[in-house]
């Protein structure tokens, strides 16, 4: 397999769509986020969200006029709701007379992410978790994935984090910048990127080449980012390219996925803009 094999027209791989055509994932259901805090900044960080529903019999502070402002300076519906049903919508929660409901978000297909770079006429370069199930890392990997131009970031179906409201706090806003898709089999997902000329980096803290040394770089190119702790998936290990390392002072520290990604798409887009 070689870089000039990537497909950068035709068909996405796997799909038989055209290239632009996107192929959409399922959304989860709807989120609730609760309590008057958490509505608040989940409002302030722009969530993408459908209903807000304030108790009728609760009474107004600062908190719940913000939240009901913000609402409707974004065209979000604001509805009344008795105590019963917002013990309903989120599952008994401490939700102090407030509740969010959050759109579901609508996942891409891993095909599309190729689609993305070569509509953009650029190299791929994608992140993919294994294993990583906090949001917050999701967000955080998101929002290193828009700083440092990455196509998009792949998590699996199953034992993964998805796109929650606090995913979308994490990155920032750039969840809506930087589309997620949703793998239905990761390592499934990995071997059809190598198929179509795309190569794994795994990163692994045993790995035999550092990041910086990484000469696929300027290849096309997924980044694979395992879960704190147990790192990458045995078969999703032996799926990847190369196993690549993040040198670290302590052997005995380990990074989480957000700061992992942050480092590795940094290196990777560090010697590309070098060789424009």
């Amino acid at each position: 397999m070689s870089a000039a094999s990537f497909r950068s027209s035709g068909s996405a791989p796997g799909t038989g769509a055209p290239a632009g055509r996107t192929t959409r994932g399922s959304g989860d259901a709807a989120e609730f986020v609760a309590g008057r805090n958490s509505v608040v900044e989940s409002l302030r960080a722009g969530i993408p969200a459908m209903v807000l529903y304030v108790g009728s019999r609760v009474q107004h502070d600062d908190r719940i006029s913000e939240a009901i402002q913000l609402a409707a300076d974004r065209g979000i519906a604001v509805l009344e709701a008795g105590a019963a049903e917002l013990d309903r919508h989120t599952g008994g929660a401490l939700h102090q007379g407030v509740a969010l409901r959050v759109r579901p978000y609508d996942y891409a297909h891993p095909d599309d992410l190729l689609v993305r770079a070569a509509d953009a006429g650029q190299l791929p370069l994608i992140a993919a978790l294994d294993g990583v199930t906090d949001p917050r890392n999701l967000g955080a990997v998101v929002r290193s994935a828009a700083a440092f131009g990455a196509h998009g970031v792949v998590v699996p179906g199953r034992r993964g984090a998805g796109v929650t409201a606090g995913a979308w706090k994490a990155s920032a806003g750039a969840l809506a910048r930087v589309p997620v898709a949703r793998a239905v089999n990761l390592a499934r997902a990995l071997q059809a990127y190598r198929e179509a000329g795309v190569f794994l980096a795994g990163l692994d803290a045993d790995g035999d080449t550092e990041i910086r040394d990484l000469e696929l770089a300027t290849a096309p190119l997924a980044v694979v980012i395992g879960s704190e702790g147990r790192g990458l998936s045995r078969i999703v290990a032996e799926t990847c390219d190369v196993l690549v390392r993040i040198p670290i002072a302590a052997r005995t520290e380990s990074l989480n996925a957000g700061v992992a990604a942050g480092i590795a798409l940094y290196e990777v887009a560090a010697v590309r803009s070098a060789l424009a």
